[in-house]
């Protein structure tokens, strides 16, 4: 239901005291008094600690710096008078027992009365006496729609012209954003480059980087690794292509669904934490990466606030991607884990985000160990799809090869022996096929030389791949690939 519509519904039904969480203290003022002119007809009362009642000339600075007054006005209007009293940042007072005592006398008058309560705060604090009166009612960002007329009606006040689509990239880049912060934003692009351009976007994203530096379990992730970085896996590749521009405004359109996430699973080094690198650089969409570790440190009963916290978070960047790496370590033995069942209640809230989830906050989770994965999470409707990431094959290592040689030799990169190299580097890892290139180049560095094919072969001889030292986990990991209830990251079938 829409904010309108479920403000007018509690304002008819005589519900006392309304709570709204909002950072947005001058938009919904505004959203509050355009309902109540097309819908209902009530005085408004605003009042503030400061400036005490406003905009009513009768009572004008009545009850400054005195919240217990400013309930004493709510009795004095007449009682046939409908009213509407907004009291903005009152929840800072509700813990005090003077205030929290006379606002459960005031609401008995309220439920006889056509009056209403509404106060407005950054945050939810609300005593537990109190909680049985109080109605939460939440104040979303702005909408896309209310997002594009802020684009228009700027970009018309300065007689400029933008393309369809590069006016669809800023309104997506502003999502997330409150319309003060969107302007202001827009005021330092102006002030800056002179007009709206491209370069508002990289803007745009900076100022969601700073909202998401005042948490401490999301951190903004670069994202500058392109998809030619990545080597091998076709369909997985294919898979993404087919998606990259499913959160524009012409894919809702056309009636698609926003895509929901993925969940890679392979060993260590196989391109799983890479992938979520691209993706967010081909979609071009903030990556937020979740520090699991940070998310259950603390105290009892604090890691399901530090979730919530996350899914606000993520939600207000939307649309973003969430990266959850090593997901299997955060939930592995959750039954065992003494913490008096605090890991399955942040699994089941997880859990039940993951399915009902109607923000555009597209979910990468990693895995190594299928065997610590909750059934729930693999279950179809948390992720739009299960790829297995295996160990690249002879022609996906030549590639591999090559993308690492042409970063460290751009000018000479075509000399090495591809054929022998990817012939000696069976079972390593894309991120252990890297490493064989370095030890190399440091041999050689020694040595005072340009290093060789070579010296790589003999880096390959050298270093024992995690694949052959876990070998019963990779033998796991294929034969669960291979009973069709995941899906392949690479075209090959794998031969065991």
């Amino acid at each position: 239901m829409a904010f309108n519509d479920e403000l007018s519904l509690f304002l008819r039904a005589r519900y006392p005291i309304l709570y709204i969480t909002t950072i947005e203290e001058d938009r919904v003022e505004y959203t509050i008094r355009k309902t109540i002119k097309i819908h209902l007809n009530r005085s408004i009362y605003s009042w503030d600690f400061i400036d005490g009642y406003s905009n009513n000339p009768n009572n004008d600075g009545f009850g400054k710096r005195n919240p217990l007054q400013a309930l004493e006005l709510i009795e004095r209007i007449n009682s046939n008078t409908p009213a509407l009293f907004i009291l903005k940042d009152f929840n800072k007072f509700l813990t005090d027992l003077t205030i929290s005592r006379k606002l459960r006398n005031v609401s008995r008058i309220l439920k006889l009365q056509p009056k209403t309560i509404i106060i407005i705060g950054s945050e939810l604090n609300i005593p537990k006496e109190l909680k049985d009166l109080i109605t939460i009612l939440k104040f979303q960002l702005p909408s896309d729609s209310e997002i594009n007329d802020e684009l228009i009606r700027l970009i018309n006040s300065l007689n400029l012209q933008v393309e369809s689509q590069l006016l669809e990239n800023l309104a997506r880049a502003c999502q997330g954003l409150s319309l003060e912060r969107i302007r202001r934003v827009l005021s330092k692009v102006i002030a800056a480059y002179k007009t709206i351009d491209e370069n508002s976007i990289s803007v745009l994203i900076a100022e969601k980087k700073e909202i998401i530096g005042q948490t401490e379990i999301l951190e903004y992730w670069p994202i500058n690794e392109k998809i030619i970085n990545l080597g091998g896996l076709k369909n997985l590749k294919d898979w993404l292509k087919k998606r990259q521009f499913a959160f524009g405004i012409q894919a809702s359109n056309y009636g698609l669904p926003t895509p929901r996430g993925l969940l890679l699973i392979g060993i260590q080094g196989t391109g799983k934490s890479l992938t979520a690198k691209v993706i967010a650089k081909e979609w071009q969409l903030p990556l937020l990466k979740l520090d699991v570790g940070k998310l259950f440190a603390g105290i009892v009963g604090e890691s399901e606030s530090r979730l919530r916290e996350m899914i606000d978070m993520a939600e207000t960047i939307s649309p973003c991607i969430l990266w959850i790496d090593e997901i299997d370590k955060a939930f592995t033995n959750s039954d065992n884990r003494g913490d008096g069942g605090t890991s399955n209640r942040v699994l089941g809230t997880f859990i039940s985000w993951l399915s009902e989830k109607t923000k555009p906050v597209f979910v990468i989770a990693t895995a190594n160990n299928i065997d610590a994965l909750p059934l729930e999470i693999i279950r179809k409707g948390r992720f739009d799809e299960v790829f297995f990431l295996d160990l690249p094959k002879k022609d996906e290592r030549q590639d591999i090869f090559k993308i690492h040689l042409q970063e460290f030799r751009p000018n000479s990169w075509q000399l090495f022996d591809y054929e022998k190299l990817s012939e000696l580097s069976e079972s390593f890892s894309g991120a252990e096929i890297r490493q064989t290139i370095i030890e190399a180049m440091y041999q050689a560095f020694y040595e005072k030389r340009e290093f060789m094919t070579l010296d790589i072969c003999k880096a390959l001889n050298e270093l024992v791949p995690l694949a052959n030292l876990e070998s019963q986990q990779m033998l796991k990991l294929k034969n669960w690939a291979l009973s069709g209830r995941i899906r392949l990251a690479s075209v090959k079938d794998i031969y065991i």
